[in-house]
């Protein structure tokens, strides 16, 4: 299981993740990026291509090391100050009102706690600061929703942790973070149980 969590599934998320219509989704909900930016769940650093040049400073964050050498080949591209942290976003180390954006991208689906996750970007959001989130979930269509519930348990599997039912808005409102824009879309040449997504950016009330 381990070969598979930390050499064949990273990459199978290259795959999926990496491809054009993901990463036109990546740019447009990174575009407002700016100043001191925290990203929690990295994973293989395929952000760091999109990030505008009104980043200050980068800080990633994630539980797991995934593909290390393609990671720090992307931070050696950037131009602007990235560092990188292995923790757990549900305990952030860093001091209330440190950043003026969070994002997510493709995360909050597999974090354990992902409302004690939420609460701590809060915290760390600068008053005025932004959330900035891309997240597949939960779908609207009342039959999808049924077979995501029914298959969530197999999905949890074979996607190390990655859960297809959360209501993204939901949780990032009930985390005390006011929504300002929000789109919920269906991912090209994704299967239907899986591609119902949410991008939007909310806001430190």
């Amino acid at each position: 299981m381990a070969i598979y969590r930390d050499h064949i599934f990273p990459r199978v998320l290259e795959y999926v993740l990496g491809g054009r219509h993901p990463m036109e989704y990546r740019r447009r909900v990174l575009a407002t990026a700016r100043g001191q930016v925290l990203e929690i769940g990295f994973g293989t650093g395929l952000n760091l291509t999109c990030y505008p040049d009104k980043v200050e400073r980068l800080t990633l964050l994630d539980v797991d090391r995934l593909l290390p050498r393609r990671v720090q080949k992307r931070i050696a591209a950037t131009s602007f100050p990235v560092e990188m942290a292995f923790l757990d976003a549900a305990r952030l180390p860093f001091a209330d009102a440190s950043f003026d954006v969070v994002v997510s991208t493709w995360t909050l689906c597999t974090i354990p706690d992902v409302a004690s996750a939420l609460t701590e970007v809060r915290r760390v959001l600068r008053p005025g600061g932004e959330f900035l989130f891309l997240e597949h979930g939960r779908s609207e269509d009342p039959h999808v929703a049924r077979r995501q519930d029914r298959w969530n348990g197999v999905q949890k599997f074979v996607g190390c942790g990655c859960n297809l039912n959360r209501p993204i808005d939901d949780l990032v409102s009930a985390a005390g973070l006011k929504i300002a824009e929000l789109d919920r879309f269906q991912m090209p040449g994704v299967p239907q149980i899986g591609a119902a997504h949410y991008l939007g950016a909310a806001r430190h009330a």
